[in-house]
């Protein structure tokens, strides 16, 4: 496992951030222009440079037939836990390698690591505690993953429902994993993240005996936002429910295997 850190990515607040979500604003992004006898700044859409990172990056995963998953959900929703269990279904079948993202520690790496896939770790906390991934931290972390060996790229994003769904790091679908813990008006609460994302897992479902939870509700929630989003019930735990989502990040990567 390879750990991550700030010698490689220290100057991502340099680059991309001059505050708490406050986006590169440097020379080339700023154009002036002239109303009555006043000058006003015009500032271009902050995420154009991670865009174009992105862009680099989904090029060199296609020359490399190899299928990217960005993993989105708020801390303690199972995300992990899925994982593990997914790997470990989908392994050595599938070769795979994995992305963490997490402020502090390296807890989740060194679960997935387990598996027997190569796994790098992102923490975020020398530079600023930053709460998402950036394109151009995936285009650093892949020096530790040999793309000539794996089909499937998993991200596991930091745990946030907010900052991760603004960021493109290249990857070819998104999912958000949201536990039956979490209530039903996240959606709602959250709407960019399930409308950037192309499939929602509502987890922990072994725990809905013991929660006052509608499910019918969260996924009307759901729909309301996305409504043609793929939605799989299950429990990371018991694995009861996986096959359906396990079949269909199969046939994502099969598919990427014959563009």
């Amino acid at each position: 496992m390879y750990q991550f850190r700030k010698n490689q990515v220290a100057n991502h607040h340099k680059e991309s951030h001059k505050g708490p979500h406050t986006h590169d604003t440097s020379e080339t992004g700023v154009h002036t222009v002239k109303s009555g006898t006043r000058e006003i700044k015009v500032v271009r859409r902050v995420l154009d440079v991670n865009d174009q990172m992105a862009d680099q990056n989904r090029q060199l995963f296609a020359d490399h037939s190899v299928f990217v998953l960005n993993v989105m959900s708020s801390p303690g929703s199972g995300k992990t836990t899925t994982l593990v269990k997914t790997l470990a279904e989908i392994m050595p079948e599938i070769g795979c390698a994995v992305i963490v993202g997490d402020i502090c520690t390296t807890n989740d790496a060194d679960r997935l690591a387990v598996s027997g896939a190569p796994v790098v770790q992102v923490n975020t906390d020398e530079f600023g505690g930053d709460c998402h991934l950036a394109a151009h931290v995936i285009e650093k972390a892949l020096e530790g993953i040999d793309l000539h060996d794996i089909q499937l790229l998993i991200v596991e994003n930091v745990g946030n429902l907010v900052c991760p769904a603004e960021f493109d790091i290249g990857e070819d679908a998104r999912v958000v994993i949201l536990s039956v813990t979490e209530g039903e008006d996240k959606p709602l609460k959250y709407p960019l993240m399930f409308r950037v994302c192309d499939v929602a897992i509502l987890n922990k479902t072994d725990l809905l005996p013991y929660l006052d939870f509608d499910m019918a509700e969260t996924t009307k929630n759901i729909r309301q936002i996305h409504p043609d989003m793929p939605i799989f019930e299950m429990s990371s735990k018991t694995k009861e429910g996986m096959a359906p989502w396990l079949e269909w990040l199969k046939q994502q990567v099969e598919k990427k295997q014959h563009v």
